[in-house]
């Protein structure tokens, strides 16, 4: 199991005393964040993309390639790659280069994104954001499993005996996750190729994501990559932590009633209730997590956001003190005692390497295979 914060990058005006950190400052304190998650145990950083006020992370590369220096386990992925307006052939070329610099810790989520007026900017249109994904994707994933590559579509110029440089490390793409929020297409496109489908879990009820994903885990099986069970899922979350459950209610208050997103809207009462957002204790940050595998079945990472809202940078670092020192390693030992044998492991860049090793030389695959069996044999005895 997987656990990681991932950030819209929001320039938000700290409600409780007016203050709006500049674009700086904001950059500088997601790379702050970022260093503290792996410094407090956590698997995984992840950045949105944006290109519009008032997000910061129009560059997730350039960000992930700086953090990717200053770390040396953290995985490096996306909360969002937008599929629908960046050229295929550019986010080829980008990520294949952070897997260098990374040393493989990387994978990535592609999403539609849900600001309309992007998608002119980029030259697209939003009435088209189902249709592009699908053909952008297609078109990614030849250009990191091709060496040459011959194609032609409908959204971009064609392709004549081209290839993406440089290419992914050890001849191993990144791992795709599929973000979506309402688009069954999407859970579709996940479940064909075998990729991971990520709900984000956040604004909307719990019953609407179980749809989702109970979809993308049928068509899964039905595409023949494993049972449903065995689909690969992720799931967002948010949570405020203090030690003291009434002191997070006090503290958060505030920031939620004025969030650009939810605030001025439902009651931070209702939106705990109806939500996966935790305002308390660690315990009860705990307890609610622990339900979603109850909602969702065994999954494969659980991602929060904490840095929202205009909470200042000392507060978002000791919430991921709270969360590192006695929300994660709980979750861990209980998910991972609850998790049966024949549930996977979120793919990494070495295990996607052995598994293609394998498929490669089916002798040492079978040899490997009669190992395991043998020392499922001998624990038995």
């Amino acid at each position: 199991m997987q656990f990681g914060i991932f950030t819209v990058g929001d320039v938000t005006t700290d409600p409780t005393n007016g203050t709006t950190p500049t674009e700086h400052e904001r950059i500088k304190a997601m790379v702050r964040i970022a260093l503290k998650a792996e410094e407090v145990g956590l698997d995984v950083f992840a950045t949105g993309e944006h290109h519009n006020p008032p997000f910061v992370p129009s560059s997730p590369t350039t960000m992930l390639g700086h953090i990717a220096a200053r770390t040396s386990k953290l995985i490096l992925s996306t909360s969002t790659t937008l599929i629908t307006t960046n050229d295929p052939v550019k986010i080829a070329e980008d990520f294949a280069m952070l897997q260098h610099l990374a040393d493989g810790r990387v994978d990535l989520m592609m999403g539609r994104g849900n600001t309309g007026p992007v998608y002119p900017w980029f030259g697209q249109d939003i009435r088209q954001g189902i249709p592009l994904a699908i053909e952008n994707y297609a078109l990614l994933r030849r250009l990191w499993r091709e060496d040459v590559v011959d194609w032609e579509g409908k959204f971009r110029t064609p392709l004549q005996g081209f290839t993406s440089t440089p290419r992914p490390l050890d001849g191993i793409p990144p791992f795709v996750w599929h973000g979506s929020i309402r688009s069954p297409e999407i859970a579709e496109q996940a479940a064909y190729y075998g990729d991971g489908f990520f709900a984000n879990h956040i604004f909307w009820p719990t019953s609407h994501f179980q749809q989702l994903i109970s979809f993308y885990r049928r068509r899964f099986e039905h595409y023949g990559h494993g049972s449903a069970d065995q689909a690969i899922v992720g799931l967002g979350g948010q949570a405020f932590i203090r030690p003291k459950s009434q002191d997070a209610w006090n503290e958060f208050r505030p920031y939620f009633d004025n969030a650009p997103v939810y605030g001025h809207g439902p009651s931070l009462e209702e939106f705990t209730e109806q939500t996966p957002l935790t305002v308390g204790s660690p315990q009860e940050v705990i307890d609610k997590t622990l339900t979603f595998r109850e909602h969702f079945g065994d999954y494969q990472r659980q991602l929060f956001l904490m840095d929202h809202a205009g909470l200042p940078l000392k507060t978002v670092l000791e919430q991921l003190d709270l969360l590192g020192e006695h929300v994660i390693p709980v979750l861990r030992k209980e998910l991972d005692s609850l998790r049966p044998a024949h549930i996977p492991d979120a793919p990494t860049h070495a295990s996607l390497k052995a598994a293609a090793a394998s498929a490669a030389d089916p002798a040492s695959a079978a040899a490997s295979a009669s190992a395991a069996a043998s020392a499922s044999v001998e624990a038995t005895v």
